[in-house]
C-alpha cells in the first residue's frame, strides 16, 4: 500500500550527533516531523522511520505487532551508531516506550532520552477483554488527533485494530519490567489534558526508571499530540537544550554541520 501523503519517513545527514525519533500507535512520522525538522536545521543527524502497519491503512497495522515496531527502531538506533559518536533517542506516546526500551537494552549506546506523554498501559475494562476481543471484534475506533490547537492535524488512523492493541499491551507489559534498567538522562514532559493517555503513564515511568538526571515538565496548552500543538516549540527547544548540554559540541558554530 502506498503510504499516506505526509506521512513517510525522514532522514537527514548532519553532524557527529544523533537523534531517533519514534512516533506513536496508529500515528506517523508527520507527528514528529516539524521535530525532525527543527532538528536537521540545527545541524544534528535525524532518523524519523515509519513503523511497519503505520501510515498506509489499518488493515496493514492489524497483521504486525510490538516484534516489528520494536525491530524498526531498534535497527535506526544501530544505524545511527555506526554514523554518530553520540545518539539521543525521543519518542511520542507509544514511542516513548520504544524509545525507554532501546535506552534499557542498548545501555551508554544511548546518550539521553525525552519522552512526550509516554504510554506505559492499555487502560481501562476493555484492557482485560482485549485477549478475547481480538478474536471477535476487529477494530474500535480511533485514537488520532487529540489536538488543542485549531487547524492542527494529525495523519492516524481512525480505527484501532485489536489484534495490533493487544500486541501493544503486551509490549506495555514488557516495558515497565524493563524500566529499572533504564539509567540515561531524560526529559519527560505531559501534557495534564491527555485524553488519550492519563499523567498515570508518566507518573509511573518517573517512579520506576533508575535515571538519576531527570527533569519533568508540564504541558499546560497541549493535549495527547502536543508535538503538534501549542507546546510544541517548548518542546522542541527543551530536547535542543537538552542535547546540548550532554553533546557540548552541539550548537557551536560549525561543529555539528557536515560530516
Amino acid at each position: 500500500m502506498p503510504v499516506l501523503p505526509g506521512a513517510e519517513p525522514f532522514r537527514h545527514e548532519g553532524g557527529e550527533v544523533g537523534v531517533l525519533l519514534c512516533h506513536g500507535f496508529t500515528g506517523s512520522p508527520q507527528s514528529m516531523r516539524p521535530w525532525a525538522d527543527y532538528l536537521a536545521e540545527r545541524g544534528l543527524t535525524v532518523s524519523l522511520p515509519l513503523l511497519p502497519g503505520h501510515g498506509t491503512r489499518w488493515q496493514d497495522l492489524a497483521v504486525t505487532g510490538w516484534q516489528d515496531w520494536y525491530a524498526e527502531v531498534d535497527r535506526e538506533l544501530r544505524a545511527l551508531r555506526d554514523r554518530c559518536a553520540q545518539v539521543f533517542v525521543f519518542g511520542l506516546s507509544m514511542g516513548g516506550a520504544l524509545a525507554l526500551r532501546l535506552a534499557a537494552k542498548h545501555g551508554e549506546t544511548v546518550s539521553g532520552l525525552v519522552l512526550v506523554n509516554p504510554a506505559n498501559k492499555v487502560h481501562g475494562l476493555s484492557a482485560y477483554a482485549l485477549p478475547v476481543a481480538r478474536h471477535l471484534v476487529r477494530t474500535t475506533k480511533g485514537l488520532a488527533n487529540d489536538i488543542a490547537l485549531e487547524n492542527s492535524d494529525e495523519i492516524g488512523y481512525d480505527r484501532v485494530p485489536l489484534h495490533a492493541a493487544h500486541s501493544l499491551r503486551t509490549f506495555f507489559r514488557l516495558v515497565d519490567g524493563e524500566l529499572p534498567q533504564v539509567t540515561q538522562p531524560l526529559v519527560l514532559l505531559h501534557s495534564p489534558r491527555d485524553h488519550v493517555v492519563p499523567p498515570a503513564d508518566s507518573a509511573r515511568i518517573l517512579s520506576r526508571v533508575s535515571s538519576t538526571d531527570v527533569e519533568e515538565i508540564l504541558l499546560e496548552q497541549s493535549y495527547h499530540v502536543a508535538t503538534l500543538d501549542h507546546d510544541a516549540k517548548r518542546i522542541f527547544g527543551e530536547s535542543y537544550r537538552f542535547i546540548g548540554r550532554l553533546a557540548p559540541s552541539v550548537g557551536k558554530k560549525g561543529s555539528t554541520s557536515g560530516g
